[in-house]
């Protein structure tokens, strides 16, 4: 009889737990938006930055509103936004681009996703030298959605200032 009572016992554990089948296996953070960040310095643009934006800093955040499979593989077209706090330039000055590009640190690479920062509606720092950039809804293609997301330090963000049309300051890109 002890035998048959610790079958029906494990036979009633069993029934109890139930198909657990349906839980997902997948983490819920492999949907949600892709979130990057890159150091933005003069020194990284190439070449260097020695002029007044020398010393020129930030910190860029770009999210990607991109649908995503539940293993995290980019399924569709979707949004980009765009946030840099950046300091230390010289006051009052007119940062007139701003772009993510494809390229590795220490190449220059062609741009991907346009801020729509421009010399005619450009971004003015403060009187400290500081400003916040803040660009949000901007396309972004499946292909490059998906590309930035498989590799990114293969991308850069830079702003550009009257003072360095080519380039003021660079950081390559980080997912968080």
């Amino acid at each position: 009889m002890t035998r048959l009572a610790a079958m029906a016992a494990v036979l009633l554990m069993a029934a109890a737990c139930g198909d657990d089948s349906a839980t997902p296996t997948t983490p819920s953070g492999n949907t949600g938006p892709i979130v990057l960040t890159a150091s933005l310095s003069a020194a990284n643009e190439v070449p260097p930055v020695t002029n007044a934006d020398a010393n020129a800093r930030g910190l860029v955040t770009v999210t990607l509103n991109v649908p995503r499979s539940g293993s995290g593989a980019v399924t569709g077209a979707g949004t980009a936004d765009f946030v840099a706090q950046l300091t230390s330039f010289p006051a009052r000055s007119p940062l007139t681009l701003a772009h993510l590009h494809a390229g590795a640190a220490g190449a220059t690479g062609t741009v991907v996703i346009n801020t729509n920062l421009s010399a005619v509606s450009p971004l003015v720092t403060d009187a400290n030298g500081a400003g916040t950039l803040n660009v949000t809804g901007i396309a972004i293609s499946q292909a490059d959605a998906t590309s930035i997301a498989a590799s990114p330090s293969s991308f850069y963000f830079d702003v550009h200032s009257t003072l360095n049309a080519t380039g003021a300051i660079r950081g390559q890109l980080v997912r968080q």
